[in-house]
């Protein structure tokens, strides 16, 4: 799974948390334009993470749902890292957490989570 499908899929996951998830919301929310939107959603529906019929609503599937939180659960837990321990900045601990929850091994994820909970 690429970062950006990634991205894609934790957006529909925020934005599902405060209603139904259009295509329009999903390109606002990424700066990416709709027929972009439309080729990711595309990809992801053809894994099996997401529905989506023309012109309605973007919802995961079970399967989706669970790696949308994974993903969210890697991010919020950078960026808590990042503000609690490191004291960055947390509009730079955002940035950094979105870039860095894609490519940190499983091992340095564990020893963040270890450190959090001390």
């Amino acid at each position: 799974m690429t970062q950006s499908l990634e991205d894609y899929l934790e957006m529909v996951s925020f934005l599902a948390d405060k209603g139904p998830v259009r295509v329009t919301d999903i390109a606002a929310q990424l700066g990416f334009s709709k027929p972009s939107v439309l080729a990711a959603l595309k990809i992801l529906e053809d894994r099996g993470l997401i529905t989506h019929e023309r012109y309605g609503p973007v919802g995961l599937t079970p399967k989706g749902e669970e790696l949308a939180a994974e993903i969210r659960e890697r991010h919020n837990l950078i960026k808590k890292f990042l503000i609690k321990k490191l004291m960055v900045d947390a509009a730079i601990a955002e940035k950094d957490a979105c870039k860095m929850e894609h490519v940190l091994s499983p091992e340095t994820m564990q020893k963040m989570r270890d450190v959090m909970t001390e």
